[in-house]
């Protein structure tokens, strides 16, 4: 069994925001490789949604995970999972926005540190490693009078100056119709790309 695991917020005002792309590529692998309608799972403080996945000639038993505990208390979920199925961290693929990377860009990871992102953090805290497959999707601009301040400042209170916007706004910030054109451009790219890391 595999988990795959998006991070997101769950209340609705939080859709469509940038801190929120893990639960829309979770969304996208559920309907692109017709998994069954997520389900609550009170025990897990998350939606589920589980098949098997065939891959080559061989089947796989594959969890979609968005965990109901909010981004930055993503590991309470993670660990109360990874127990109860009696698996490891390199059964989990992780993904999550990410500063760091420009928009339109995506990168993976399997053995990095969380870079400021707290739900990430969380989850290295609760499994006591940072060695699991992390699917990291970019959100950042390039510095050209970008709304948006340095990476990894998410612990700073939220601000605004000399007209830009802190990351903490920023990531709850939604995306505009020219950033969902150029995220809709390489969802492919990171389904394909999630497929192989099983």
């Amino acid at each position: 069994m595999k988990l795959i695991i998006g991070l997101g917020n769950p209340e609705e005002n939080y859709a469509g925001t940038r801190h929120n792309i893990g639960f829309e590529i979770i969304d996208k692998l559920k309907g692109d490789w017709d998994f069954p309608d997520f389900e609550f799972n009170k025990k897990f403080d998350s939606a589920i949604s589980k098949k098997k996945l065939e891959i080559g000639n061989w089947k796989l038993e594959i969890l979609l995970v968005k965990p109901q505990t909010f981004v930055n208390l993503s590991g309470e979920a993670v660990q109360k999972i990874l127990e109860f199925y009696k698996l490891t961290p390199n059964d989990i693929i992780v993904i999550h926005d990410d500063l760091d990377i420009m928009l339109g860009k995506f990168k993976i990871a399997t053995d990095s540190s969380s870079a400021g992102h707290n739900g990430v953090q969380n989850i290295i805290d609760k499994l006591s490693t940072q060695k699991f497959k992390r699917v990291r999707i970019g959100i950042g601009e390039e510095q050209s009078g970008a709304p948006i301040c340095p990476p990894r400042v998410a612990e700073r209170p939220p601000r605004v100056e000399a007209g830009r916007v802190d990351a903490h706004d920023y990531v709850l910030g939604k995306f505009s119709d020219e950033e969902l054109g150029k995220m809709k451009k390489i969802s492919g790219n990171i389904l394909d790309a999630i497929k192989k890391l099983l």
